[in-house]
């Protein structure tokens, strides 16, 4: 049984590397010290990622991810995670990243998140950086399996 599954709403996307990036997301979680019971990412356009920012959050802008934390039990995560590809496609142009590299880092940063780490402040900002560029360095292993 899958538990990080992969969905899209409202565009067309496909998802490169699905079984790759469901067992970097895991190994992620376990050397966190947390249990994976579901994640579900979802897809989508900045259109519809902003009204979900509006209806649930009452912000009135465009973000790159939204994370719903559903887990009832600590260092347990099952999570709904929305990103918006608008903003992952514009980021990576204006942070000079490839797009791919820029949506597994969004597509992280969200169970960073869930594994506890905010990003309010600035010293937060750049706890969560490090442990995203940490993240992702253990992205390469899995793509050359």
């Amino acid at each position: 049984m899958q538990n990080i599954h992969f969905f899209s709403e409202d565009i067309s996307f496909n998802l490169k590397k699905k079984t790759i990036l469901r067992n970097w997301i895991k190994e992620i979680i376990k050397r966190k010290g947390a249990h994976l019971n579901e994640i579900n990412y979802v897809f989508c356009s900045d259109a519809y990622l902003k009204q979900i920012n509006i209806d649930y959050l009452d912000h009135h802008y465009f973000t790159d991810i939204i994370t719903f934390d559903n887990s009832e039990e600590e260092d347990s995560i099952e999570a709904d995670i929305f990103i918006s590809i608008d903003r992952v496609k514009e980021n990576s142009t204006e942070y000079s990243k490839n797009f791919e590299e820029e949506l597994h880092r969004v597509m992280i940063h969200g169970v960073l998140h869930l594994l506890g780490y905010p990003d309010k402040t600035e010293e937060e900002q750049k706890v969560m950086r490090q442990e995203e560029d940490q993240s992702l360095s253990l992205l390469l292993p899995f793509e050359n399996q």
